[in-house]
């Protein structure tokens, strides 16, 4: 405020000075009607300037100006100005603050997130480490890839219709409980004639072999390589292969885990289903029937309702990777199986000739085809060496639920003296129903 008496006040309109001094010398005052007209003025936007005296009762009430505020670019509040404010200054900035939020999230940054997207599942040979050998048998050659050290005791694995060691076993033994086990072990693959990724198609000549000299050929495979015993893990049709060669040859076999294993012929249903599909895939290739009952075949009825991915990807594999001459081979010596020919003996002090002498683990799917069959070859078998695995929510188990048959797996094999200081994970503790 100016000490004289005759100061007076300047409007601020149309300037962008805030704290600019509002007083003019030299202005003189003519009353009171003078200063309310120029009060008047002042407020309609006049520009003649208001003059009030220091000693009128009449206060000034002037609009204050607009003051623009600029959005904060910091995350940091930093008072810059190092003078005291004054009291008027304290309130115009306790106001300024209040209209802003006190926790913005504009200026968070999110720095150094990666994103990790899964790999697509995959039913080639990719990057794998197994070594490929091709072994010379008297039906033929035969593919075997091995997969650990030679010097460990062996796992021999036979695949189901329509797959290979690839498609059939590479992901449940690449699983992260089973690497933990077959550092054990040394595991062997066979692929049937003509079944391996890339094969050519067998001449028009070729003699597909049976399914009892398919089990002949192991003996070749285990000269080969120098195995006096192993441990057999099938599927399907390989599971039936194995199951043959344990009966001839019972002494190079001490354990077997087969999955979905049938013991008994084919019967007319599926003779009917399965020489329309032989026929098919020599005339016309990998059909929509063929491809249907492949996939019932493996996972069973409403599988995309559970699984669709799943499905996706081995509907793929069966129109693009499958030979279908060389499939049609296979399919025809399965039909053609013969009878197991085993039956269990109710009398204990007899011999156990009559059905498998070494421990099996039978395991089936809740929702596979060939559960029926399963509890069929579970009857035929002893039940002091024998134990029969249901696994629920699942057709095709090993692709569906490898973590029960990983752990039921090793189970088996440490209960067989096998593998005995590799841990077991106690969240998974299945059920095995012996009969």
């Amino acid at each position: 405020m100016p000490s004289s008496s005759g100061g007076s006040y300047s409007s601020l309109a149309g300037t962008n000075e805030i704290y600019r001094p509002t007083t003019v010398a030299g202005v003189q005052t003519s009353g009171f009607l003078d200063g309310v007209k120029r009060a008047f003025q002042f407020v309609s936007g006049g520009a003649a300037p208001v003059v009030v005296k220091r000693n009128d009762q009449l206060l000034e009430q002037a609009p204050r100006p607009a003051v623009a505020v600029i959005p904060r670019t910091d995350s940091v509040n930093t008072n810059t100005n190092k003078k005291m404010p004054s009291s008027g200054t304290i309130a115009e900035e306790a106001a300024l603050l209040g209209t802003m939020p006190s926790d913005s999230m504009d200026d968070i940054e999110l720095k150094n997130i990666q994103l990790h997207f899964p790999s697509s599942r995959s039913l080639s040979r990719g990057d794998s480490a197994m070594l490929e050998e091709v072994v010379e048998t008297d039906r033929g050659t035969l593919v075997v890839a091995v997969q650990g050290s030679r010097n460990k005791p062996a796992i021999l694995t036979y695949h189901d219709l329509g797959l290979n060691y690839i498609s059939s076993f590479q992901a449940f033994f690449n699983y992260i409980d089973m690497r933990a086990l077959l550092e054990n072990f040394c595991v062997y693959h066979v692929n049937a004639p003509g079944q391996e990724e890339g094969a050519p198609t067998l001449p028009e000549d070729y003699i597909y072999p049976t399914m009892d000299e398919l089990a002949g050929q192991l003996s070749y495979v285990l000269t080969h390589f120098g195995i006096k015993q192993f441990i057999g893990f099938g599927v399907g049709a390989g599971a039936n292969i194995l199951a043959r060669y344990a009966l001839c040859y019972p002494n190079r076999v001490s354990a077997l885990c087969l999955i979905n294993c049938v013991s008994t012929q084919a019967g007319w249903i599926e003779w009917g289903y399965q020489k329309l599909n032989a026929r098919h895939l020599r005339s016309k290739g990998m059909t929509q029937g063929v491809l249907d009952y492949l996939m019932w075949h493996h996972f069973g009825r409403n599988t995309e309702e559970r699984n669709h991915d799943l499905v996706q990807v081995y509907k793929s594999y069966f129109e693009r990777n499958v030979n279908p001459t060389n499939l049609a081979l296979f399919i025809d010596s399965y039909i053609k199986r013969t009878d197991l020919n085993i039956h269990r003996d109710v009398d204990p002090s007899k011999n156990k000739e009559s059905t498998l002498r070494m421990p099996v683990m039978n395991i089936t799917g809740s929702l596979s085809p060939h559960a029926d069959d399963t509890v069929t070859f579970n009857g035929r078998l002893d039940p002091s060496s024998s134990s029969w695995m249901k696994i629920s929510d699942s057709g095709m188990v090993l692709e569906e639920q490898p973590a029960k048959v990983s752990e039921a797996f090793r189970l088996f094999l440490q209960g067989e003296g096998y593998a005995s200081g590799v841990k077991l994970c106690p969240k998974i503790e299945p059920v095995l129903e012996k009969y």
